[in-house]
């Protein structure tokens, strides 16, 4: 390949990393101190999921000569902010980031749970995700009555910059939060703070609740709204059989390896995976891996900074960081609520699920996640199911 074939496919590999980590990194920060992560811990699991998940499209990039791009579950990490009133124990929220890469590999080697799993209702599924993201797209709303000389700035700059260059936005949105953050004095006292990544290690300890109210939940959201709309992505832009079982096993194995350090769960990508699986990356669909490749090395160095990013986290008032994710969701949002108010026969069922979810409760110590599947899941049966009848046999 020549050197003038590689560069648009290694612009696409680093615009579509920077991009990724700058949307969301403010979320995953927030979703690990959510359920008891310290900064340290935090800036470990940051390290940890850019480190897997580079080495994830590398590897298999070059295995397999597609454009496979890996990232973290954005809505994993919207549910482990949700999931602050489930646990505030890190210990258990470890476990449960284990038991979502254990089923993850199982799905991979598994073909019939991996049917299962598309299988499962999307007026439920994406029910379920829009219920997880509501809190946090509010933010924006409630950050900017509470904080308007913070707020106001980052969501005006946000706007401006979704109408003019739309992958910028979020990124854009960041640049600003550091500078409001820096200005307002927040950031005033920084002595002692760890600016380099560090590696902590949290064994797990295995409390029913949590994996049931976390642990299965992280599985479904990951499976539902980042596995599935991955492998359609690839599909849409000519990889009709892209290596499923691999791609389902090895990130569930480095979910397994990650979570120890923090790293809470990696799948395929989604959005970033169609800035490198299209033709924005190279006209010649057979020369687009090299995006995914370089995508993964950008991660590798992108690492590096995870501790900054967690300093920014810490520094940051908390509604202001939800507000930043929050933006970084509105398109998650509307999707999700548009995809599970699709069929007319189905709303109820979807209506009944978001309002679970999205209402909080915790019951017998587990979240409303899973209690938005069971409640959704009943209503569907009650509201939907018809007996089948059954033919009467011909006279003869």
């Amino acid at each position: 390949m020549r050197a003038s074939d590689l560069a648009q496919p290694i612009g696409a590999g680093i615009v579509g990393a920077v991009t990724g980590f700058a949307s969301s990194f403010a979320l995953v920060v927030a979703g690990l101190h959510a359920v008891g992560a310290s900064d340290a811990d935090a800036a470990s699991g940051l390290l940890a999921l850019c480190l897997l998940q580079g080495m994830l499209a590398i590897v298999l990039g070059l295995r397999y000569r597609m454009p496979l791009a890996f990232a973290w579950s954005t809505p994993g990490a919207a549910l482990l902010v949700a999931a602050q009133a489930t646990t505030g124990d890190y210990r258990a929220a470890v476990g449960a980031f284990l038991l979502c890469g254990v089923l993850l590999v199982i799905t991979g080697l598994w073909p019939a749970l991996a049917r299962a799993m598309t299988r499962i209702p999307k007026a439920i599924a994406s029910a379920m995700l829009a219920g997880i993201l509501f809190p946090i797209c509010l933010a924006p709303v409630l950050a900017s009555v509470q904080l308007p000389a913070l707020a106001l700035p980052v969501v005006v700059v946000w706007l401006v910059v979704a109408r003019l260059a739309p992958r910028w936005a979020v990124p854009a949105a960041v640049v600003v939060t550091v500078v409001v953050v820096a200005v307002s004095g927040e950031a005033a006292d920084l002595a002692g703070t760890q600016l380099l990544p560090t590696i902590t290690v949290t064994w797990p300890s295995l409390d029913p609740a949590v994996l049931v109210s976390l642990g299965v939940p992280l599985y479904v959201v990951t499976m539902a709204g980042q596995n599935v709309p991955g492998f359609a992505v690839l599909t849409t832009f000519g990889y009709p059989h892209p290596p499923a079982r691999a791609i389902l096993a090895s990130s569930g194995a480095a979910t397994v390896v990650g979570s120890v350090f923090g790293g809470y769960t990696l799948n395929l990508a989604a959005i970033t995976a169609a800035m490198m699986a299209g033709p924005d990356a190279h006209p010649d669909r057979d020369r687009r891996w090299v995006a995914s490749v370089t995508g993964g090395v950008a991660y590798l160095v992108i690492g590096l900074g995870a501790g900054a990013a967690t300093v920014l986290v810490s520094v940051s008032p908390p509604i202001l960081i939800t507000a930043v994710a929050g933006l970084a969701l509105f398109g998650a949002f509307a999707t999700a609520a548009t995809t599970a108010l699709e069929e007319a026969s189905t709303r109820i069922v979807a209506a009944v699920t978001f309002l679970v979810v999205a209402s909080g409760v915790t019951i017998a110590g587990i979240g409303s996640a899973f209690w938005g599947l069971v409640v959704g899941g009943v209503a569907m049966l009650v509201l939907t199911w018809r007996p089948r009848r059954r033919t009467a046999p011909s006279p003869r």
